[in-house]
């Protein structure tokens, strides 16, 4: 239990990885009031997950570059909703691989982040594959990570 005197760690920048996931949807909004707390610098982090494209789809630059595409567009909205809410500066990261190996390894030296938080759940496969993905995470991230459910 925290005691009043502690102060309020205070985040200069925060990740967020969102999939549309109820636990992603959570971990968003918690990022959010976070950011307006701390006044933190918010980036909003999506990947593009390899195994999910199969063969034909990988050797057609149209796809690859339509589903990009698509997230563009879907993470903006994300990002848009961040500065309504009030939370001053907000960018956004799109990267391609394994979600987990990707933010860890990629992504957080990246935007230089202070705080990584992400849903425990992901929207697509079992709930098993992604609750690894935030342990690795939690493993193997060089910064602070918080897990929400």
């Amino acid at each position: 239990m925290q005691n009043d005197s502690t102060p309020h760690t205070k985040f200069k920048c925060i990740l967020v990885g969102v999939d549309d996931s109820p636990d992603a949807q959570l971990a968003f909004r918690y990022a959010i009031s976070e950011a307006r707390q701390s006044d933190a610098h918010l980036f909003i982090t999506s990947i593009l997950e390899e195994d999910k494209v199969n063969v034909f789809q990988a050797l057609s630059k149209d796809f690859v570059h339509g589903e990009r595409s698509d997230l563009t567009k879907h993470i903006e909205k994300y990002r848009q909703l961040a500065l309504r809410a009030g939370v001053k500066e907000v960018d956004t990261v799109i990267d391609e691989g394994d979600p987990g190996e990707t933010i860890v390894k990629r992504v957080i030296p990246a935007v230089k982040a202070d705080l990584l938080i992400v849903g425990s759940l992901s929207k697509t496969g079992v709930r098993k594959y992604f609750g690894s993905q935030a342990a690795y995470m939690a493993k193997y991230s060089p910064i602070s990570v918080m897990i929400v459910r």
